[in-house]
């Protein structure tokens, strides 16, 4: 039998799918080689070291979730749907969750850098026409339930046997309704 030549897309791959099952602990060079079927000996010459492998992951992550929540975007429904998205990817995904929401973000030193980094910057506008509020209440809006949608969706991806999905929705929408009241009492108060 011809031996397989291993690549990098292969390398990655496996590594992706062991972070996915297992979470990103259990991306170690051995457990690439037995998901590829080879030596350890082809996983070195690729990966130099593990930072860099773990970073090619953390990429393949932060796309698989991008894919995943635009496919479950209602465009009627653009900002609750957006939210919703990412409790059902830490319910479906907890471990990809998990790594794309705990990975290092490197040049954040303020809630406004992460929130221009980690937010499709058109959403505070589509939330400003919507809801009738200026375009700084709706940043601060979208920014309050970024946190709280991170903060909730880590909760319950990491609860056993689970919250379940209608209360996570529930107590998310009752945090919108608290952050949206803020936002318009501040509006009226202008």
């Amino acid at each position: 039998m011809p031996r397989q030549r291993i690549t990098k897309e292969m390398v990655v791959s496996a590594a992706f799918e062991i972070a996915r099952s297992c979470g990103m602990e259990q991306v170690m060079v051995k457990n690439i080689a037995d998901k590829i079927g080879c030596s350890v000996q082809p996983i070195y010459s690729y990966c130099k070291n593990m930072d860099g492998l773990r970073q090619d992951v953390i990429e393949r992550v932060n796309y698989f979730v991008h894919e995943y929540t635009a496919n479950l975007i209602d465009k009627n429904d653009l900002f609750r749907s957006s939210g919703q998205s990412y409790i059902r990817l830490a319910k479906e995904e907890p471990h990809l969750f998990r790594i794309f929401i705990l990975h290092q973000r490197k040049g954040i030193s303020s809630l406004d850098d992460l929130y221009r980094s980690e937010t499709n910057p058109d959403m505070a506008e589509f939330i400003a026409d919507k809801l009738h509020i200026s375009l700084s209440k709706a940043r601060q809006l979208h920014l309050n339930m970024l946190i709280y949608t991170i903060g909730i969706g880590t909760v319950f991806s990491v609860t056993t046997p689970g919250i379940s999905t209608d209360e996570i929705y529930s107590q998310q929408e009752s945090a919108y309704e608290a952050f949206l009241k803020q936002a318009l009492d501040c509006e009226d108060m202008s």
